[in-house]
């Protein structure tokens, strides 16, 4: 097993709640933390360059003048990328969790690809630092890292509150499989109270697969319910989670049937925009 967790953080309130999640995770497993701040290509450097907008015949100070300015900026930007690693890296040494920092200059994806490798899990916020200048929508980094991420991926709430009800949302497929194996082998669900749902007919394929999923949790330890749930699972689910307290979901990252629009596509995007607790996304 791979010793580190990747826990991404920026200026939005979102930040403090990934590294409660990231201590809580790590505090379960033994795992490290790595913080990891991306500038993007136009903050970390002089990506929109105020000098070359000046027309010909402009004074050759004022060029120089604007030019001091995209320096200062891209400076800013990178102590401020500092900054944020640093208070995200007391808040996880108060919880006494190793934890170390990487400010990254580039694609925000790109740094994900070439760094999950070595990682358990990947830990984003919902939304990022427009969160209170677009409340409903989700972030669009988040959106993008959903999309390539082959590790897990923790979805942080907007603030953390202790789990110990875990709701596993399950469609017989294989992706839902492993997101029960996951839940069955980690440490982080050790101890924890989990049910296995799905939404749809009472079949014996269903029910089947439900005790299958049951049998995989029990071994482990782990004590299991299962729940098969009428109507649509976006609604279904969110319902149930509300009404019963649940602290946490997970999902597989893909799926068919009616649950398949939970996991790809603007429907999946829906059921984590308006889901209140993290959520965990298992290829």
């Amino acid at each position: 097993m791979t010793e580190k967790l990747i826990a991404l953080v920026d200026g939005s309130t979102y930040s403090k709640s990934v590294c409660d999640h990231a201590a809580w995770i790590a505090e379960r497993t033994g795992l490290s933390v790595e913080l990891m701040h991306v500038l993007g290509r136009r903050e970390g450097g002089a990506g929109s360059d105020l000098s070359g907008s000046i027309a010909l015949g402009a004074r050759s100070s004022l060029l120089q003048e604007l030019s001091s300015l995209d320096e200062q900026r891209a400076k800013l930007v990178v102590h401020r990328g500092r900054a944020i690693l640093e208070d995200a890296k007391v808040l996880l040494d108060e919880a006494g969790v190793k934890a170390t920092e990487h400010l990254r200059h580039g694609d925000l994806v790109e740094a994900i690809s070439e760094k999950e490798a070595g990682a358990e899990m990947i830990l984003i916020g919902k939304r990022g630092e427009a969160v209170d200048f677009a409340k409903g929508h989700l972030g669009s980094n988040l959106e993008r890292v959903m999309r390539v991420a082959r590790k897990p991926l923790f979805v942080a709430s907007r603030a953390f509150r202790p789990i110990n009800r875990v709701l596993v949302a399950y469609d017989g497929s294989a992706s839902a499989m492993r997101a029960v194996d996951y839940v069955a082998r980690s440490r982080i669900y050790a101890g924890l109270s989990v049910t296995v749902v799905t939404a749809g007919s009472e079949t014996e394929s269903v029910k089947k697969g439900l005790a299958d999923a049951k049998a995989m949790l029990s071994a482990a330890g782990l004590e299991t319910e299962t729940q098969i749930l009428s109507g649509q699972p976006e609604e279904a689910l969110g319902k149930l989670i509300e009404d019963a307290g649940f602290d946490h979901m997970v999902m597989g990252a893909s799926g068919h049937s009616r649950l398949r629009s939970l996991f790809v596509g603007s429907t999946s995007l829906e059921m984590i925009r308006t889901c209140k607790v993290p959520i965990l996304l298992v290829r």
